[in-house]
């Protein structure tokens, strides 16, 4: 587990552009099983490839004209039970942090893992979101 005060400048970088922060494995359930639209869960993590590429990249993605209804997070290394649940509707993807996912009526229908991240820039992963969202949302 990380310390709070390390983390929550991490948190607030996705949090502050309107993602909502899921802490449980109740909200987690909440949140995915009572979805009817598109909602896109991003496990958020303190790597560098987090920071580097993938904050930016989710951000840059969501600048897009169509965009999920719901937009999430959990955080790996702090919200463990949270990551946990969220890691099951990811199946049949291994867990990975970090990691972006994209439901739609509660179903997996795009996922990042973390090698398509941490090999990619921030623009390549807003791409292929935007790309994902223009299909789905």
């Amino acid at each position: 587990m990380y310390p709070p005060q390390l983390v929550q400048p991490m948190k607030e970088d996705l949090t502050s552009v309107g993602f909502k922060e899921l802490l449980s494995s109740d909200e987690v359930d909440q949140a995915i099983q009572n979805n009817s639209g598109t909602m896109l869960v991003v496990v958020n993590s303190v790597c560098g490839c987090a920071a580097g590429n993938m904050r930016p990249g989710v951000k840059l993605s969501i600048q897009s004209e169509t965009v999920p209804d719901s937009l999430t997070t959990v955080f790996a290394g702090v919200d463990s039970d949270a990551v946990a649940q969220a890691r099951k509707y990811f199946l049949p993807y291994p867990p990975s942090s970090p990691s972006i996912a994209l439901f739609k009526e509660g179903k997996l229908v795009h996922f990042l893992e973390r090698h398509h991240i941490e090999g990619g820039s921030a623009q390549m992963i807003a791409e292929n979101l935007s790309a994902a969202y223009k299909q789905f949302c």
